[in-house]
């Protein structure tokens, strides 16, 4: 069965593949976000993209599907946090899918019973 919704730490994705990402981090999150609002579209799922903090152009709030989440705090593994946050708050946690490649996020998103898919398998879903 489909996930009803993904949850995507969107740090984890664009630094899946190195790709200059590094360079120009809030354009590679902007890019993600297009990629993930095709997404959502396409597959009539919702989608909350987690960012560690504020990214230029990227505003809290949902459009189409795609719904962005900030994390309060820029801090290490403050998208974690915040996945985990929504997840408990989520009435049925095992039809989410958490998009991470951070094991520790992993464990607790199962903890919880969601289903956990990797970064970059997840990357490859969305062609870019």
């Amino acid at each position: 069965m489909a996930p009803a919704a993904w949850f995507v730490d969107a740090s984890n994705v664009v630094g899946s593949r190195p790709d200059g990402w590094w360079r120009d981090r809030d354009g590679a999150s902007r890019r993600l976000h297009r990629a993930l609002s095709q997404f959502a579209r396409e597959r009539d799922e919702a989608v909350v993209m987690v960012l560690d903090g504020p990214v230029g152009g990227l505003e809290p709030g949902t459009t189409g599907g795609l719904s962005i989440a900030v994390a309060p705090a820029a801090r290490r593994d403050a998208a974690d946090d915040e996945i985990v946050g929504l997840l408990a708050a989520t009435p049925e946690p095992g039809r989410v899918c958490v998009v991470t490649s951070d094991a520790a996020l992993a464990s607790r998103a199962r903890a919880l019973g969601a289903s956990v898919e990797g970064a970059r398998a997840f990357r490859r879903r969305l062609a870019m």
